[in-house]
């Protein structure tokens, strides 16, 4: 059996939290699956980690019964559903990530300042 000098142990600590120093500083940089591309986090009640997505350009309209989606989806202005977008864009929650769901968990709705 071969003894290893004591002094590196210390060495290995010193390696060891460099490491996680580096997978922290980079996971903080990374947009997760339930982050909108801006790097704000959509509410856990609306995404589980895939269900959120940027709506694409144009895919959401405002029609007097509320926001009207690419799918003929309507969802009324005073829906539990609609949320405060923290970007300039619309992004919709559907089952799976699929856009073309017809029925929505979610829509984050930007303000009408953007």
């Amino acid at each position: 059996m071969t003894r290893r000098p004591l002094h590196s142990l210390p060495a290995a600590i010193t390696v060891a939290g460099l490491l996680a120093g580096i997978v922290l500083v980079a996971s903080h940089n990374v947009v997760w699956p339930h982050d909108a591309p801006s790097g704000w986090q959509y509410d856990a009640s609306c995404c589980s980690g895939l269900d959120c997505a940027q709506a694409p350009d144009h895919d959401v309209k405002e029609s007097p019964a509320g926001y009207t989606l690419s799918t003929g989806e309507v969802i009324p202005y005073g829906d539990h559903r609609i949320h405060r977008s923290k970007d300039e864009f619309f992004h919709e929650c559907k089952p799976g990530g699929d856009m073309t769901s017809p029925h929505s968990f979610c829509l984050y709705v930007p303000d009408r300042s953007y």
